[in-house]
């Protein structure tokens, strides 16, 4: 049954109270019912979906508008919900860094700093448009879903989380450098997307950043990027990629991450609970202090379920060393 806007829950509706600023008072009627209908509509999230679950008097056509052509900002909407969010947390960090501090054993000298840990994480997704003609940013990205290259729009998105709570980031689409030409907008790949994003990101105060990438961002200039704020990095590497060894007698050597690991023996593995102590599964690792091409130098993990079998998964895991 439709729901009119009235019908607003408490939270819902201190929610929204906070983006009243960033519109109009007309824009401000379809942002709730944008909202609201996002919340209600258990089909699919399309513009006449939303309207069949409000009972509210607006055209299609209108919502249409509000989406694409009102002059409303959605930087200043990201930046809104971002500083609600750093302010929501700041009591919930100085509770849990009491915590910490209640837990240290007694001894003497100054206690340990405590340290607060958030995660800033980055990944792309596909959306295939197969009847679309007219939309801006079409272009042909592969898509892992469907194991090839479709037609649709590629979406550039973070998100940090922090103490089980989770902020998203302004989303971004990425277009192709084809695509950049036809509609006369600069490029930027998806890395510039990534590093640009570390570069102006606020964290809560008084916490710690790691920044958490794929294979795909795993390059140079994000670590580089990360680095300049003091921050650590974990990502994705390839099985393809190149480490180097250094034998006993001084003699170095490049070889593939599968190389290695296929050489390592059942006691070079250790056993760990993954991904978390209290609910996961038993996996085995391994860790090794090396130099990685093109990357420098880090402490590389390599993880696998049987090391008698050498099942180790392709994608393996680092920080910076």
């Amino acid at each position: 049954m439709p729901k009119p806007i009235v019908c607003l829950s408490e939270q819902l509706h201190q929610y929204i109270e906070a983006f009243r600023e960033c519109f109009s008072n007309r824009q401000w009627k379809y942002f709730v019912i944008v909202l609201l209908g996002l919340i209600e509509c258990e089909e699919r999230k399309t513009m006449s979906g939303l309207l069949r679950m409000i009972g509210e008097r607006i055209s299609l056509s209108g919502l249409s508008r509000f989406l694409s052509k009102w002059s409303w900002s959605t930087a200043e909407v990201t930046r809104t919900w971002q500083e609600r969010f750093r302010q929501l947390m700041v009591p919930v960090v100085q509770a849990e860094q009491q915590r910490l501090r209640a837990q240290q054993p007694r001894q003497r000298g100054r206690p340990k700093t405590t340290v607060v840990t958030g995660y800033l994480i980055f990944d792309d997704s596909v959306h295939v448009k197969p009847k679309g003609r007219k939309m801006s940013g079409l272009g042909k990205h592969y898509s892992h879903s469907d194991g090839r290259v479709v037609i649709g729009h590629c979406m550039f998105a973070g998100l940090y989380v922090l103490l089980g709570h989770r902020c998203p980031l302004q989303a971004h689409m990425y277009r192709s450098k084809q695509v950049c030409r036809q509609e006369g907008e600069p490029f930027q790949s998806k890395i510039d997307l990534a590093a640009e994003e570390i570069e102006h990101f606020e964290p809560v105060k008084n916490t710690y950043t790691h920044v958490l990438i794929d294979s795909w961002y795993h390059c140079k200039q994000i670590r580089k990027a990360v680095q300049k704020r003091g921050w650590e990095v974990s990502g994705g590497l390839k099985s393809n990629r190149k480490m180097r060894l250094i034998a006993e007698d001084g003699k170095r050597e490049w070889i593939k991450l599968s190389q290695y690991a296929t050489h390592l023996a059942p006691e070079d593995w250790q056993a760990v609970v993954w991904p978390s102590q209290q609910d996961g599964q038993k996996w085995y690792a391994h860790l090794v202090s090396t130099w990685i091409h093109n990357l420098g130098p880090t402490l590389l993990m390599i993880t696998c379920q049987n090391p008698k079998q050498h099942q180790w998964v392709k994608q393996s895991f680092y920080a910076p060393f």
